[in-house]
């Protein structure tokens, strides 16, 4: 795999959907190739599927006052007790070192979080209770804003967070391996004879620590999107996950033969090299640093030859990391 250097060494992210980089891996022949994401109609046949994740972006970060200091609030998931996974950041948001597991974050509009623990032994994520007046979309909508991290120097709007598939607000981050597609180049697609399917998971906070798993999501694959694939693959098709979250919703409903039954709840699934890919052909992702636990699952893709080429290739041609970078497509 890519050492640290080499990923930190790229230039940072735009605004701009169109135009995106992509470059191409092949298992097939160990190809590795430069593309754009308007190529995608030629790229991909006619009878392949992709699968969308439908889940839209919340305005999770809230500003706040823990114990006479600044913070950020960032809301992960909502558990099934009403209550949530968060991390808390500075506000200059930084991790938090040793971030406190009980207390009183007060927040705006006379709204605060009672921290109640760490969340599942995290040592970042605490489980916090919300006291907001009102329903919490409208809250959130008026003292929210996007998840924004270090490495982006701009604030942006929640709109440059949301994709085209966007239907069902839950996630904490955008599913950003969908950011590229327009609504032209949907259209394209399908008069390619590509087919795309939704499902829906809604991802928590990115899991940067060296060695923490993917924690507990929500999904759901409708009926819909399970018959898709099956057919894709009787009719030997290719079936390609729009980014790791579509890899995770559909991989837990699926069979060791690779056929796929509809379902819904929360998945726990950790998808490594080990395990590998019964249901899922290809992937097309965004561009994710050493220590993310996405790198385990994207090896079980490409394998580790091919990845680490894609990576260094990456590297050396300029590619953009984090959400609002360039593409990765990894084809069979």
């Amino acid at each position: 795999m890519p050492a640290a250097p080499s990923l930190a060494a790229v230039a940072a992210p735009e605004d701009a959907r169109a135009g995106t980089a992509l470059l191409v891996a092949t298992r097939g022949d160990g190809a590795v190739r430069s593309a754009r994401f308007d190529d995608l109609p030629r790229l991909l046949g006619a009878g392949d599927l992709l699968l969308v994740n439908t889940s839209a972006t919340l305005p999770a970060a809230l500003p706040g006052r823990l114990r006479g200091r600044d913070v950020i609030l960032h809301l992960s998931t909502r558990l099934c007790d009403g209550s949530w996974s968060v991390e808390l950041r500075t506000s200059g948001r930084e991790r938090m070192e040793m971030a406190p597991v009980s207390g009183r974050v007060d927040l705006p509009g006379g709204a605060h979080a009672e921290l109640a623990g760490a969340y599942r032994g995290s040592p970042r994520l605490r489980v916090a209770r919300l006291r907001a007046p009102g329903p919490l979309p409208g809250y959130l909508r008026l003292h929210g804003r996007p998840i924004r991290y270090s490495h982006d120097p701009g604030a942006r709007p929640l709109a440059d967070y949301q994709t085209v598939f966007a239907r069902h607000p839950g996630s904490a981050e955008m599913p950003s391996a969908a950011r590229p597609f327009t609504d032209r180049l949907v259209g394209e697609l399908a008069a390619a004879r590509v087919r795309i399917a939704p499902l829906l998971l809604h991802t928590g906070v990115s899991s940067p620590e060296t060695g923490e798993p993917p924690y507990p999501e929500r999904y759901r694959v409708p009926a819909a999107a399970a018959r898709a694939v099956n057919a894709v693959h009787r009719q030997g098709g290719r079936v390609i996950a729009v980014g790791t979250t579509a890899v995770r919703a559909l991989e837990t409903v699926a069979d060791l033969d690779g056929t796929v039954s509809p379902g819904a709840g929360w998945t726990d699934l950790v998808i490594e090299p080990e395990r590998g890919l019964r249901a899922v052909d290809g992937l097309l992702t965004g561009w994710h640093e050493p220590r993310s636990s996405h790198l385990r699952l994207l090896e079980a893709a490409a394998g580790p030859e091919l990845l680490a080429r894609s990576y260094a290739a990456a590297h050396a041609r300029g590619y953009r990391w984090h959400e609002f970078g360039d593409s990765h497509l990894i084809l069979p």
